[in-house]
């Protein structure tokens, strides 16, 4: 490394260090909280269709110290917010000191966006930041020594009024004292900088550029544990973005009026959906960390990558055989709160081709395993006494007969036999899986998520072998609503053995998750089923999706519908997942006991034939 650039990187750190104001040592992470902030959102009316999702960082347009100025750092800051999809809470906190005290913000934020719908969503933050918190400290007292504990230990680490401007001094006493006192109102004077953002207030709507807005100081400057933890955490954040036309590409060169113009330029990439030939994609990605506003045209050329996505779908001779015209389905369109009719086309396919195939090597011993641990849940035989009719005459029945006739009080039809019959297990299961694109990715460096599916279903389809129960496997992906595939792994009534273990061994990855129309097909079947007990069991590595607008929360309310209407039918539907921030989303869709996190996606095989034994106990 040359020595001129191994001093400036040594003196950037030092600057960035010696500008930083948060306490890495205290911090507290979103994914920490979600478990208790889901929870206290919901309970106290927040929408429960909003899942919680890390805030962008954006720019505040505040004065910044001499120190951050020369690092560069603290332009922006993240934002609490909620929109029709999510409730945006900064990513990771480390305000305080104290850790309990970067808990109880999340907590405080999590309360004034449950109670925020009352006030209007148009509002500027400087008003509605004290309106609400007077409203939260009205509807919930015991907010109160959370909130004072917080205004204490905040206000410290606010602008000092007396090093600023005499205008924004001003802003800043008065904003000073309506954290001091909610319900005052607000009015910021006039000043050439907005005030400092404002940690302990929510900010109203999607935030808009250059405005000053509400959020922790955990922004540009503050830095997460580690470069991992950092490109996690940008990778699931939320980009601000708008639609332009496309710009021309015969311009000449950008000329500036003032020499400082030339920092509020951005450069235009042509950025399309990343291939195989693209080239240094982290770069890339960095420069759009840069931008503050990343604004999106739609190229009419025609490019390389609509030809490779054709590529990708499979042949007629290579795919699974279409089983007649589709099932049309309906939608849920939680927009117009109704139900469209025939508004999907559902294919069944299967896969005809495949032969028939025998048991992993690597599998026999675990389902070996499987098959006697479950051979224990085969109802056993047992006498029935006192009964009309049987195979062997029931001796106390008959001597407490004649006891009875002798006495004079005998029966007409005495029911004096016993029969050897069978217990009750009367049960029917329907396993939908979930064979999307990002099943292709990896688990480990020797299996992919489908090779885990894959494995459980073999186990699966041993153990319930083993017990008698009736069950049936399904997959499905989907490519838009006229194309929800639907692959039939092993129906009810057919036999386990080489031609569906052909079936499963033939499995590979989709295209999208458009879940709802799956499991009202699954619903269908299922429900045809003479059972006491019929089970639908959902496996996924992710929440629905699809190309079209089925993405975000269209596609979680059709999908909780969908759920719905399998509980009015009588079903059990539950949820086995590994997708690690299933917890913002799930309970909304199954509810808080319809679902189980897989942490470990090794562990599925071993573990789906043992949480349906729990299932159907």
């Amino acid at each position: 490394m040359d020595p001129e650039e191994h001093v400036g990187k040594a003196w950037d750190r030092l600057i960035r260090r010696a500008a930083r104001n948060d306490h890495p040592e205290a911090a507290v992470a979103l994914d920490e909280m979600r478990p208790r902030l889901g929870p206290l959102f919901r309970a106290l009316g927040g929408d429960d269709g909003l899942r919680i999702e890390p805030a962008p960082a954006l720019p505040h347009g505040a004065r910044r110290t001499l120190l951050q100025s020369i690092a560069g750092s603290h332009r922006r800051a993240e934002l609490a917010w909620t929109d029709t999809q999510a409730l945006y809470l900064p990513g990771r906190l480390a305000l305080f000191p104290e850790t309990a005290l970067n808990r109880d913000l999340y907590l405080w934020l999590a309360a004034l966006a449950a109670l925020g719908d009352a006030l209007p969503a148009g509002s500027s933050w400087l008003a509605r930041g004290p309106e609400l918190a007077h409203r939260a400290l009205r509807r919930l007292p015991g907010m109160r020594p959370r909130y004072e504990r917080l205004v204490s230990a905040y206000l410290p680490l606010r602008p000092d009024p007396g090093k600023l401007p005499a205008g924004e001094a001003a802003a800043e006493q008065t904003v000073r004292a309506a954290l001091t006192d909610p319900g005052t109102a607000v009015s910021i004077p006039a000043a050439k900088r907005p005030p400092a953002p404002v940690a302990l207030w929510l900010h109203p709507s999607p935030p808009e550029e250059q405005a000053p807005v509400a959020a922790s100081d955990a922004g540009e400057g503050a830095e997460p544990s580690s470069e991992g933890e950092t490109r996690d955490l940008e990778d699931r954040r939320r980009r601000r973005g708008e639609r332009v036309a496309m710009p021309e590409r015969d311009k000449g060169l950008l000329l500036f009026r003032n020499a400082e113009s030339i920092w509020s330029w951005s450069e235009f990439v042509n950025v399309d959906r990343p291939t195989e030939e693209d080239e240094d994609l982290e770069a890339a990605a960095d420069a759009a960390d840069d931008l503050d506003l990343l604004s999106l045209s739609r190229d009419n050329k025609r490019t390389a990558s609509r030809l490779r996505f054709d590529l990708d779908l499979p042949s007629e001779a290579n795919d699974d055989t279409p089983l007649g015209g589709g099932i049309l389905l309906p939608e849920w369109d939680y927009r117009r709160d109704a139900l469209r009719p025939d508004f999907c086309r559902l294919q069944p396919m299967v896969a005809e081709d495949a032969p028939p195939a025998e048991l992993p090597e690597g599998l026999r011993s675990t389902a070996r395993r499987l098959r006697g641990q479950f051979r224990q849940l085969t109802p056993t035989r047992t006498w029935l006494a006192g009964q009309p009719e049987g195979t062997e005459v029931d001796l106390d029945a008959y001597q407490h007969f004649v006891a009875e006739r002798a006495a004079g009080a005998a029966t007409e039809d005495p029911a004096l036999y016993r029969d050897l019959r069978p217990g009750d297990r009367d049960i029917a299961s329907l396993l939908l899986a979930d064979l999307s694109l990002s099943t292709d990715t990896w688990v480990n460096s020797r299996a992919r998520v489908i090779d885990v599916i894959r494995d459980s279903l073999y186990l699966f389809s041993e153990a319930l072998t083993a017990t008698g129960d009736r069950f049936a496997i399904y997959g499905f992906s989907s490519r838009k609503r006229e194309h929800v595939r639907y692959h039939v792994l092993k129906e009810f009534g057919e036999r386990y053995g080489g031609r569906v273990r052909g079936r499963l061994a033939a499995l590979k990855p989709g295209f999208y998750t458009r879940m709802g129309a799956a499991i009202r097909q699954s619903i269908r079947l299922l429900a045809g089923q003479p059972a006491s007990h019929r089970l639908l069991l959902l496996l996924t590595d992710g929440k629905p999706n699809d190309m079209d607008r089925y993405e975000g929360r269209y596609g979680v309310e059709d999908t909780r519908m969908a759920v719905r209407e399998a509980r009015r039918m009588g079903l059990q539907p539950f949820c086995v997942t590994i997708d690690r921030d299933a917890e913002d989303y799930l309970p909304h869709l199954f509810g808080s006991r319809g679902y189980v996190v897989i942490r470990t996606p090794e562990e599925l095989p071993r573990r789906l034939p043992h949480l349906y034994a729990q299932l159907t106990r």
